[in-house]
């Protein structure tokens, strides 16, 4: 899958951040931080990022997942292993609550869930699917707006986020001919 990925010319200047479109300002991250291996693979991609850009991309694998099938999913997924960063996001954005959430759902997991993904595994095998739904109503209850508080914060720090450069992405997808 990757093999297949293409060089893509990628730009986040201040017309993108301006745009404010949380996932045009992160695209090239989003595509350069590998979560699906192993925690050295994934801390040496985060190393060639700004902090604030670890921030923002954990929050969006954080809220993609729990949006999607709530916190055992994110933990069940390769996802899981930006929860600190998520936690730590939290924070950074001005949302404590959110941080709040975010902790105890780790602590279902023990208090720090594994970034090995098969270490995480065996902590959330035992885990009953319905043991995260009052936590996951809390995120839902608190996470309103949260792609604008990521903008505000995006605006707050944007020379973090300026980036021009190539990146490797999926290939476009074709486009059916009307023919």
């Amino acid at each position: 899958m990757i093999d297949d990925y293409v060089d893509t010319e990628v730009t986040v200047d201040d017309a993108v951040i301006d745009s404010g479109d949380v996932w045009k300002v992160v695209d090239p991250v989003w595509w350069s931080v590998w979560i699906y291996g192993t925690p050295e693979r994934y801390h040496s991609d985060l190393a060639k990022v700004s902090i604030p850009q670890r921030h923002v991309l954990a929050i969006l694998w954080h809220a993609a997942e729990v949006n999607n099938g709530g916190h055992h999913q994110f933990y069940f997924n390769p996802t899981g292993i930006v929860w600190r960063e998520a936690l730590e996001g939290f924070l950074a954005i001005g949302a404590p609550d959110l941080a709040e959430v975010i902790q105890q759902s780790a602590n279902v997991l023990g208090g720090a869930p594994a970034l090995d993904f098969d270490e995480r595994d065996k902590q959330i095998s035992p885990i009953e699917l319905g043991t995260f739904d009052d936590i996951d109503d809390r995120y839902y209850e608190r996470a309103e707006n949260l792609e604008a508080r990521l903008m505000d914060y995006v605006r707050k720090h944007r020379s973090a986020f300026y980036f021009s450069g190539v990146v490797k992405k999926p290939p476009p997808a074709p486009t059916l001919s009307a023919d």
